[in-house]
């Protein structure tokens, strides 16, 4: 299974759409997962929009350093079903 993050786009609050190496793909809510010191920072909508892919870790990272696994992405994102 391969919990590499390829691309991200941000949707809207703290909300994300994310694909991963493996084509799945889904959109994720961070709002309930900003607590603590690295991730207070995050809960300021411009600074939360600011993350990136890191080609090194394959997951999202922001410019504080924090980051989430992309295990944890991988396992919480909610698939939206497509419109035929």
């Amino acid at each position: 299974m391969s919990f590499r993050v390829v691309d991200a786009r941000y949707r809207h609050d703290f909300v994300l759409w994310l694909k991963f190496g493996d084509g799945a793909e889904g959109e994720l809510d961070l709002r309930g997962e900003l607590e603590g010191v690295m991730f207070e920072p995050l809960k300021n909508h411009e600074f939360f929009k600011q993350f990136r892919i890191d080609p090194d870790l394959h997951t999202l990272v922001w410019p504080n350093g924090a980051d989430f696994a992309p295990e944890f992405l991988y396992t919480n994102i909610r698939v939206i079903a497509s419109r035929a």
